[in-house]
C-alpha cells in the first residue's frame, strides 16, 4: 500500500483535503479520493468538506485551482505527528 493509499484509507476526509488542496486542483484531488475511498465521492461528502474548510477560514482561494492557507489553518496530526514518512 503506498502512502497516498495510506492516508486517504486511514485519515478524515477533511484533513485530508486540508493538506492536498494546497498541492493539487479539485479534479485531482477528486481522483486521488475517489481511487481509494469511493463513497465520499459518489455521495458528494468531498465537496461539502471542501466548502466547510473554506468557510472555516481553513482553506482560502489560491491560483490556478489550488488552495491556500486560510487564516485558520492548522496542520492536522497525522502531518505534525509524521505518521506516513
Amino acid at each position: 500500500m503506498n502512502t497516498i493509499e495510506q492516508i486517504v484509507k486511514n485519515e478524515s476526509l477533511e484533513d485530508i483535503v486540508t493538506v492536498f488542496a494546497l498541492v493539487k486542483a479539485t479534479p485531482h484531488l477528486d481522483m486521488i479520493i475517489g481511487r481509494y475511498k469511493p463513497e465520499a465521492t459518489r455521495h458528494g461528502e468531498l465537496q461539502r468538506a471542501y466548502a466547510r474548510l473554506f468557510e472555516m477560514g481553513v482553506l482560502a482561494k489560491g491560483e490556478k485551482g489550488l488552495a491556500t492557507k486560510g487564516p485558520n489553518w492548522k496542520a492536522p496530526s497525522f502531518v505534525t505527528e509524521n505518521r506516513y514518512g
